[in-house]
């Protein structure tokens, strides 16, 4: 047992180190005028019966288009046509976050002294996530929420959004019936939305006064703009930065937040007045668009990026128009198509991929490999941008993704949900699981759903590891910006906690009791457990369920030898070596470089 520790320990080390030199990217190199052309035409897709051609390969695009494969899901999905899942899962309904929330919340107002809340309540948004993303079926549309929520950030970081959960979950509820609309419609359901008034600070935003030096908050227009639409600097087609005498030109100056944060004043909870007590806001009030009133709208006119509103627009109209304007900038499909690129499939795109993303993006239109069109034909269409995304050639081909920069990190969210869903873990009760009520500590996995510590997520875009042989490249690696010594350790136990099915504990409370906390999301190890006579046909399963054929010779090999220390039998009649070779087998297998980076 010494040495199985030892050994894993060894794979703890090697997974710091490969986290550091793992290319994932936005491009640090300098950009150029734009060119006189358009984008670069798209390359053939590939044949509509490769994508789901073999296990590995069926394995692999679900590992990039979903939380992770199933052995139900491969065996079913194999040899049948991609773009048939895709649009079906385009079809499906959108399971909902909120509804869950507003259960939970329930619950602790009635076994709380006079209806108050705590820790049950104000975890509710992060139990509604491991739920949906773990068990439900319209997995594209959970994924592509999850990967806009790291984009369009809000978080329960902040004490409002903490103690007002359902908040938390219509916003995310708008990320989730968005996921497949428009861009556009999803920045105005964005900007009335209550959670993002509370989080940048917007709501109950006032018109300027210059009798008390009062001007409007200028939070959410200055990040309207860097964040959630065309970023810093004007980009070409392709994503690449625009320069003038070697320097990138600017998107937008200081007179353009000023001009733009005027557009934001008069919003407020759609209640009787502007104004409210926090203490005794409604959940109505909390789970539909902000409302506008007209008294406290800034009637001044509003310039911005070579926009201008003319004085006495009214509060909608000005909206409006500023969303438009926002949204019509060359910049947004590049800013926004690179961004998904790096949730879904690799870190470091070329430009050729993110310009093909990008136009996807600005035709609303995209051909899957069947001949089948997605998206509605109109700019922003984000079904049509997530195709591109994900059947593009260099996210299929396997000379590109065979190259040493393509790829990812997966991040710790991922992580957990996968080992969940390859394993079937039952039931799917976070409610029940404590140690998933705040993941974001460092010793657990240093990221929580809607937990990011800022507007400006977990980890940049644009990321650049210093000291490391990624940053040397130039490449930009967004998840190793939460990759240190605390973190990969981490990681390493909160998984032992769930791998080797450790007893979960429940607190002395109104909601668990430890039969509950003990069965909650239990792994199925049955059909590794046959196999845990046999330590290279259980590699090989693990290998399937988790690496999708990639997995090295040296991860094999260091598994192998584990396991060959660990008995099967040893005398003790509660003593079942099989299952503890399977749950040492897992934890190795994801905790190797191979597992930590998605290729």
């Amino acid at each position: 047992m010494a040495q199985t520790a030892r050994r894993i320990g060894r794979i703890g080390a090697v997974l710091c180190s490969i986290a550091l030199i793992a290319g994932c990217s936005e491009s640090g190199s300098g950009g150029s005028a734009p060119p006189t052309g358009g984008p670069p035409a798209p390359p053939p897709p590939p044949p509509a019966s490769s994508v789901f051609e073999s296990p590995e390969k069926t394995a692999r695009f679900l590992a990039q288009s979903t939380f992770g494969p199933t052995e139900q899901n491969v065996t079913q999905l194999t040899g049948t046509e991609a773009s048939d899942w895709f649009v079906a899962e385009l079809n499906k309904p959108a399971t909902l976050h909120l509804p869950f929330i507003q259960t939970i919340i329930a619950q602790d107002e009635a076994a709380a002294p006079i209806g108050e809340r705590g820790f049950f309540s104000y975890s509710a948004p992060g139990m509604a996530f491991w739920r949906n993303a773990i068990a439900a079926d319209d997995q594209l549309r959970q994924r592509m929420a999850f990967a806009l929520s790291e984009i369009l950030v809000i978080s329960t970081a902040v004490d409002e959004l903490l103690i007002f959960p359902e908040s938390v979950g219509y916003y995310q509820d708008v990320l989730t019936r968005n996921a497949f609309g428009n861009y556009r419609d999803l920045l105005e359901d964005v900007t009335y939305s209550p959670a993002m008034g509370y989080f940048l600070t917007y709501l109950q935003n006032q018109k300027g006064d210059p009798a008390t030096g009062r001007v409007p908050d200028e939070n959410y227009a200055r990040e309207i703009m860097q964040l959630f639409s065309i970023g810093l600097v004007e980009l070409t087609p392709e994503g690449e930065p625009v320069t003038s005498g070697g320097e990138p030109v600017e998107t937008y100056t200081n007179d353009d937040i000023t001009g733009l944060a005027r557009v934001f004043t008069g919003l407020s909870l759609n209640t009787p007045t502007f104004f409210f007590r926090f203490e005794v806001i409604s959940q109505a009030a909390l789970t539909a668009p902000m409302t506008m009133f007209p008294a406290f709208h800034s009637d001044l006119e509003k310039s911005f990026l070579g926009t201008t509103i003319p004085a006495g627009a009214g509060g909608t109209e000005s909206i409006d128009m500023a969303l438009d304007a926002i949204f019509d900038h060359p910049n947004v499909g590049p800013f926004i198509g690179r961004q998904l690129i790096q949730r879904f499939v690799t870190s470091d795109p070329s430009p050729a991929y993110v310009g093909r993303v990008a136009a996807a993006f600005d035709a609303g239109t995209y051909a899957l490999p069947d001949g089948t069109d997605v998206g509605e034909g109109l700019r922003g269409d984000l079904a049509a941008t997530l195709a591109a995304v994900l059947f593009d050639d260099e996210a299929r081909s396997d000379a590109a993704t065979a190259a040493d920069t393509f790829g990812k990190v997966r991040e710790p969210v991922l992580r957990f949900v996968n080992w969940a869903r390859a394993f079937d873990a039952q039931p799917v009760t976070p409610e029940h699981t404590i140690v998933l009520w705040d993941t974001s500590s460092p010793s657990a996995l240093a990221q929580h759903p809607y937990r990011a510590p800022s507007v400006f997520n977990f980890y940049r875009p644009g990321y650049v590891a210093p000291g490391t042989q990624s940053g040397a490249a130039g490449l930009t690696v967004p998840e190793l910006q939460i990759v240190n010594a605390s973190s990969v350790a981490g990681y390493a136990n909160y998984m032992t906690y769930f791998a080797l099915e450790f007893a979960q504990f429940a607190v002395d409370n109104a909601f668990i009791d430890a039969a509950d906390a003990q069965n909650s999301l239990r792994p199925d190890y049955s059909a590794e457990i046959a196999l845990a006579d046999d330590p290279a046909a259980l590699i090989d399963r693990l290998d399937d369920l988790l690496t999708y054929g990639m997995m090295s010779d040296e991860t094999r090999a260091d598994i192998d030898a584990a396991l060959q220390n660990i008995p099967l039998t040893n005398g003790d009649p509660n003593y079942d070596g099989a299952r503890f070779r399977v749950q040492i087998a897992v934890l190795m297998a994801m905790t190797s470089p191979d597992y930590l980076v998605q290729r």
